[in-house]
């Protein structure tokens, strides 16, 4: 026997799964958009310093410290 769904209906169903997944588990989900911030942020820090001049380790841990 096979069972027919009709495509509005499964879209709706998983709308509705994805919202309470999301009003159920708010962190998780806030967890995941911070991270994925992060990676973005981080990925764009890493193509602008490319272009940029060497640092000595020195001049990385003075700048990390608040030293510079």
């Amino acid at each position: 026997m096979q069972t027919i769904i009709d495509e509005s209906k499964l879209r709706q169903v998983f709308k509705d799964v994805l919202v309470e997944m999301f009003e159920k588990k708010k962190n998780v989900f806030h967890d995941i958009v911070i991270e994925a911030m992060e990676d973005i942020a981080l990925s764009r820090a890493i193509q602008e310093g490319e272009g940029s001049g060497t640092a000595t380790k020195q001049e990385v841990f003075d700048i990390l410290e608040g030293r510079a």
